[in-house]
């Protein structure tokens, strides 16, 4: 069996998105993918620590971060 992983970032304005958007956007994604062989699996959420940067004799310094990112698995 084959996997296939494909960051998933949804888009949508503020003044006038919703959820439904999102969902839209989802879709639209699984569909393409299946179209040309694959299958949907889920959606998951893969969460990373991004090292501090200690800057040049602390100068320009930044502190470290967790960062959460939505990914698509599909399998074949």
């Amino acid at each position: 069996m084959e996997y296939k992983v494909i960051p998933f970032v949804a888009e949508i304005d503020p003044k006038k998105g919703n959820s439904g958007h999102v969902a839209d956007q989802l879709a639209t994604l699984i569909k393409t993918h299946e179209d040309i062989g694959w299958t949907y699996v889920r959606l998951e959420s893969v969460t990373t620590f991004v090292h501090p940067n200690p800057g040049c004799f602390g100068i320009g310094a930044q502190p470290g971060y967790t960062t959460t990112n939505q990914m698509a698995v599909f399998k074949k």
